[in-house]
């Protein structure tokens, strides 16, 4: 499957804001764009005139499709099936994104970064209730459990570095989380409040794809 492999950190200076992309050192003083706090090219440095509503409009939709790490395609399909169900678009749109199978692993505190985590899955390390999932977008329901394969907890990944940040971590309320057994059960539904992404980038969103 094609994916990003540019400059990750010259996406958020872009945008003009953090969004995680990095992991751990997107929370350090170390970040591109805590040094360099414009965006990338030789104009960055002039100033930056007000955006047009199809401008805002852009930026929700850039911000939030690099934040859960997906290409146009499907971030695309998502929003369009929300905006045509009977149901809460907004909660539509986040449950389609936080029950994906690598955001999943994300929140339990198994990857560090979003594409960390789609790595593992990738790779064959995570069972959904017993059984290896390695599609990244496999969509996991209320009930399931998510596990680390036994083989992979011998890994020098499962042994040396998830100790390093696991026990500091808190899960989301919506994860039920072992971190001894690395095992986490999907508890339920996840809120917009939750989820992290405000309610004007939903809908500004949503407007842009309605064009």
């Amino acid at each position: 499957m094609a994916r990003y492999t540019g400059p990750k950190e010259r996406i958020e200076r872009r945008i003009g804001e953090k969004l995680g992309i990095k992991g751990l050192r997107s929370q350090l003083s170390k970040t591109a764009i805590t040094k360099k706090p414009y965006p990338p090219g030789i104009h960055g440095h002039k100033p930056v005139r007000k955006l047009s509503e199809f401008g805002q409009q852009l930026k929700s939709k850039q911000k939030i499709r690099n934040t859960y790490r997906m290409l146009e395609k499907q971030f695309k399909s998502y929003v369009k099936e929300a905006s045509t169900s009977h149901k809460d678009a907004y909660a539509t749109i986040i449950n389609s994104l936080e029950h994906r199978l690598d955001n999943m692993t994300y929140r339990m505190g198994l990857g560090q970064s979003r594409d960390q985590a789609r790595q593992l899955v990738n790779h064959g390390h995570i069972l959904v209730n017993g059984r290896k999932v390695s599609i990244p977008s496999y969509k996991v329901n209320i009930g399931d459990v998510i596990s680390v394969r036994e083989g992979s907890k011998k890994s020098s990944y499962f042994v040396n570095l998830v100790p390093q940040w696991l026990p500091k971590y808190e899960a989301p309320s919506w994860v039920e989380l072992n971190k001894e057994n690395m095992t986490a059960k999907v508890k339920g539904m996840v809120t917009v409040e939750e989820s992290g992404i405000s309610a004007g980038d939903l809908q500004a969103i949503i407007e842009y794809y309605s064009r």
